[in-house]
C-alpha cells in the first residue's frame, strides 16, 4: 500500500474516534437532561441509541484490527493504534454508563434530593471527556495530565453528594408501611447508582487521556 495511503488511513482512525466520542458526549447530556427533567421520551432515545454506539465501537474495532495486521505499525504509528482501540473501549462503556442514566430516570424519582447537583456533576464529566478527547486529537500532553488533576475534584463533589444522600436517609422519618419505606430505599438506591455511575464517567476520561499520554510520548505513567 502508497506510504500516502497509510497515512491517510491513520486519519481517518483519528477523526473516526474524535467522531465517536462526540456522540458518546452527546448521548451523556441527554442522560443528563433526562434525570433532570424527568423527560422519559429523552430517556427512551439515550436507551435506543445504545446499538448505534455498539456498532461504531465495532466498526473501528476493525479498522484497527486491520491496520494492525496487513500494515504491521511500528514505533508511534502502532502507539497510535493501540491507544485508540483503548480509547474507543472506554468511550463504549461511557455510552453504557449514559444508558443507565436514562434508566435510572425512567425508573423513579430523580430529584429525591434537591441538594445533590447532579447536572453539575455530569456537567464536569462532559468538560472531562471533551478535554481528554482534545488531549488525544490535538496530541496535547498538558490536557493529559489536567483531565487526571481534575479528576480528584469529581470524586470528592461525588463523595459530598453520596454523604449528603446517606445524612438524609439516616434524618428521614416520615415514612409509613413497609411499602412507602420499601419505595423510598429503591429510590435512594438508584439515586447512589447515579452517583456512582457518574464518578466511572470520570474514571474512563481519565483512562483516555492517560492512552492519549502514552500515544504522544510513550509515557504509562497515568496508566497506572
Amino acid at each position: 500500500m502508497p506510504r500516502n495511503e497509510y497515512q491517510s488511513q491513520l486519519a481517518d482512525l483519528r477523526a473516526d474516534v474524535v467522531d465517536m466520542s462526540e456522540t458518546v458526549a452527546e448521548r451523556l447530556e441527554m442522560g443528563l437532561e433526562a434525570l433532570e427533567t424527568g423527560d422519559e421520551a429523552v430517556a427512551e432515545a439515550v436507551i435506543e441509541g445504545d446499538a448505534e454506539i455498539n456498532q461504531m465501537y465495532l466498526d473501528l474495532e476493525k479498522q484497527c484490527t486491520d491496520l494492525i495486521a496487513l500494515q504491521q505499525p511500528v514505533a508511534g504509528d502502532l502507539r497510535f493504534i493501540a491507544a485508540s482501540f483503548k480509547i474507543i473501549t472506554d468511550l463504549e462503556r461511557i455510552a453504557d454508563l449514559a444508558t443507565n442514566l436514562g434508566e435510572y430516570a425512567k425508573a423513579g424519582e430523580t430529584s429525591l434530593f434537591p441538594e445533590v447537583d447532579l447536572q453539575e456533576l455530569g456537567d464536569v464529566t462532559l468538560e472531562m471527556l471533551a478535554e481528554s478527547m482534545a488531549a488525544y486529537a490535538d496530541e496535547d500532553r498538558e490536557q493529559c495530565y489536567a483531565v487526571d488533576e481534575r479528576d480528584d475534584d469529581l470524586d470528592y463533589l461525588c463523595e459530598v453528594a453520596s454523604d449528603t444522600v446517606v445524612r438524609e436517609l439516616i434524618e428521614h422519618d416520615q415514612l409509613d408501611g413497609d411499602e412507602e419505606i420499601e419505595a423510598y430505599m429503591e429510590d435512594v438506591s438508584r439515586f447512589l447508582l447515579t452517583i456512582r455511575d457518574i464518578e466511572r464517567i470520570g474514571d474512563h476520561s481519565v483512562n483516555i487521556a492517560a492512552r492519549a499520554l502514552y500515544m504522544i510520548e510513550n509515557n504509562d505513567e497515568l496508566i497506572y
